[in-house]
């Protein structure tokens, strides 16, 4: 239960579920717990799924590559957060991404068909549930646009200043930390990574940002 403190407040699945709940929830849906070490592959792209996965601890990309293997990072989870739910749900649709561990992780499986399938007793457990994993959807549905948004713009100018001012808006001001390392924001904007740090630099010469590190502020 101790895990589960601690990613339930974070956790859209989980959201309005009790802690004393969560043990009866987990055995209903036929929940497996896996650790990973980190570079290991929770998914690999061409897989078929059936279950859900919820990170508990750790940091999971959700990357690409093309056929000459370059790299795009299409999302970063975070302890609480939900994926593999959309192929899971699809049936037997193949993986169009890889799931990797970046950190050592924990991650808990979930049997997807009992997700949707209510209980006999039509439990308010189950319907609070479903209800949260149809939020969950919604909300990556929308965060895949606003990186569209981002992808959208024309340079990689235009594309940083996209990205950080949400990040900021996000932070509630003008201060806050990049998810990223240089190479994996690059990989996640699609763009060169010496040209990106060059444009970095000019902005901060220009007087639009300050950053030491992962750390930025937005004047």
């Amino acid at each position: 239960m101790g895990q589960f403190s601690q990613i339930k407040d974070r956790s859209g699945l989980l959201k309005g579920i009790k802690e004393d709940e969560i043990e009866s929830m987990l055995e209903c849906l036929s929940a497996v717990k896996k650790g990973y070490r980190k570079g290991e592959y929770v998914f690999r792209r061409g897989d078929r799924v059936s279950s859900a996965a919820l990170l508990l601890e750790g940091c999971i990309h959700i990357q690409k590559e093309d056929y000459w293997g370059n790299l795009s990072i299409l999302n970063e989870i975070s302890p609480g957060e939900l994926f593999g739910e959309v192929y899971a749900c699809l049936g037997n649709e193949e993986l169009l991404y890889h799931a990797v561990a970046v950190r050592d992780s924990t991650v808990l499986f979930m049997d997807i068909s009992r997700i949707l399938t209510a209980c006999p007793s039509a439990c308010p457990l189950h319907g609070r549930l479903i209800r949260n994993l149809l939020t969950v959807m919604a909300s990556k549905n929308k965060a895949l646009t606003q990186k569209l948004e981002h992808m959208s713009q024309r340079t990689t100018r235009e594309k940083l200043l996209s990205y950080l001012s949400e990040q900021s808006l996000k932070a509630g001001g003008p201060a806050f930390d990049l998810p990223f390392n240089r190479q994996q924001l690059a990989d996640f904007l699609s763009v060169d990574r010496s040209a990106m740090s060059n444009e970095l630099c000019k902005m901060r010469d220009e007087g639009i940002l300050a950053f030491e590190r992962n750390h930025f502020i937005l004047f």
